[in-house]
């Protein structure tokens, strides 16, 4: 979905959007589709066009990883379902040619997360995690058939986590390099679970702000200084 709104500058063409559908920032990305044009008596207003991300939900999901001692597992999820999806990625792994095991690591509401355990373990992740993605994206769409709401978050070796975290200091260390230098960065191409947590991280950061440019899934995000 895609809305337009203007103001006299992006900032306050953004607060328009959040103030009138009730969004986070985080939630969509902006593009300029007339920016401030200064004229002989007055300048005029810089139009944007917020994108939603309309993706599937699978792509943005979290990894859930419970803080007590031992996994948590006592949402009521249908056994007879689990059982299908182990055995659905564990089949996944046999045609791939890899050997593993694949368990239950959480239930959470109405998330289900499987855990892959293999000597193969970083081919079966794949470059950034994609042929992890992949397998998740498998998994979800048998999960979808029996049980539409259920939500299947594949991880192994504690990838997603890792990964979360690296994409966090990163965000954090180019954000100070752009604050330093005065020169804005753009982050290499991200999907929208990627990108929200890009942009909720730095928030908060003071003297940039990020927005996101490009289109399709996977887009670029732009780190800038913030102008008064």
């Amino acid at each position: 979905m895609t809305r337009e709104f203007e103001g006299r500058t992006e900032q306050e063409a953004i607060a328009k959007a959040i103030d009138e559908l009730h969004i986070e920032r985080e939630d969509f990305d902006v593009e300029i589709v007339e920016p401030v044009r200064k004229g002989l008596f007055k300048k005029s207003n810089v139009k944007i066009r917020i994108h939603f991300d309309e993706e599937s939900e699978l792509e943005e999901e979290s990894y859930e990883q419970d803080n007590s001692d031992g996994p948590e597992l006592d949402a009521p999820i249908n056994s007879e379902l689990e059982d299908k999806l182990l055995a659905f990625v564990a089949t996944i792994l046999d045609k791939m040619g890899y050997e593993g095991s694949v368990s239950v690591s959480f239930r959470k509401e109405r998330k289900l997360g499987l855990n892959i355990e293999s000597d193969n373990s970083s081919i079966i992740i794949g470059r950034k995690g994609k042929n992890l993605d992949a397998i998740q994206l498998l998994a979800n769409v048998y999960a979808g058939q029996i049980d539409p709401d259920l939500k299947v978050i594949v991880d192994s070796e504690n990838y997603r986590m890792r990964h979360e975290e690296q994409l966090i200091r990163m965000a954090f260390k180019t954000a100070e390099q752009v604050r330093r230098s005065g020169r804005s960065r753009l982050l290499e191409p991200m999907n929208p679970y990627e990108r929200r947590l890009v942009h909720t991280a730095l928030n908060d950061f003071g003297g940039v702000e990020t927005k996101s440019e490009g289109e399709g899934l996977y887009k670029q995000i732009r780190i800038s200084n913030q102008k008064h």
